[in-house]
């Protein structure tokens, strides 16, 4: 093969992976729509505030995915929750989720929503962590700055999307089967959501990235490829 053949060859093989990936536009965090109590508490935190790996930060991405814009998908495999919005985008957030024993997956609703919450452990939790059976709001609450709830069939499934005061797991699989968020991003993705919202939890090793040509409609037209919430 002649050096030039074996250039072009290299260019071509360049072009091709190019085309694979996701581009991402991230985003800087918004301080200014953060509420005089969210400055004065993310102000007091202990714990240290790292951020997350560059490919685990807040991003505008492609989304080639179906559902519908508004709902929210969690890629547990991939550690990726996802915004859709419209147009084949979404904002896309890092995220640390269950243990694989812990994990779960299905179709639920934000059935609640609550700023700063307090922390009431499962009695799992407390026999399990050996936690107190209440923490209150607080900058070092383990719920960190917001909490959404997840309803099933009209009942709480006792899974959170909520804040975090080890933002040092993000893009990782260590919670007791809760979806945690930097204290930042789940400020911004609780001002984008309300009460009814659509959450879609992918099955463990059943991930794929928005461009993954596998993709199956996990909602949409009545049918799902999930089973129900299970805790």
């Amino acid at each position: 093969m002649s050096s030039l053949t074996l250039r072009l060859a290299v260019l071509a093989a360049g072009l091709m992976l190019s085309g694979c990936m996701e581009t991402a536009n991230y985003e800087a965090t918004n301080s200014s729509a953060f509420k005089p109590r969210d400055k004065e508490l993310l102000a007091k935190v202990r714990y240290e505030n790292v951020q997350p790996g560059e490919s685990y930060r807040r991003a505008i991405v492609e989304y080639h995915r179906k559902e519908a814009p508004g709902s929210i998908v969690v890629d547990s495999d991939n550690h990726y929750l996802y915004l859709v919005q419209n147009d084949g985008k979404a904002i896309r957030y890092g995220i640390t989720v269950g243990e694989e024993a812990m994990a779960w997956s299905g179709i639920a609703k934000i059935g609640s929503m609550a700023e700063w919450p307090p922390w009431h452990p499962t009695k799992s939790e407390i026999e399990r962590l050996g936690v107190p059976t209440f923490v209150a709001p607080g900058p070092d609450n383990p719920m960190g700055s917001r909490a959404l709830y997840l309803y099933s069939g009209g009942k709480d499934t006792l899974f959170r999307i909520h804040g975090t005061n080890q933002p040092e797991y993000i893009g990782q699989s260590i919670s007791s089967g809760c979806i945690r968020m930097t204290n930042e991003d789940v400020i911004d993705l609780y001002n984008r959501v309300k009460m009814g919202t659509i959450v879609v939890v992918l099955a463990p090793h059943h991930g794929d990235t928005p461009l993954g040509s596998g993709s199956q409609m996990a909602l949409g037209g009545g049918t799902t490829s999930i089973g129900p919430v299970t805790q």
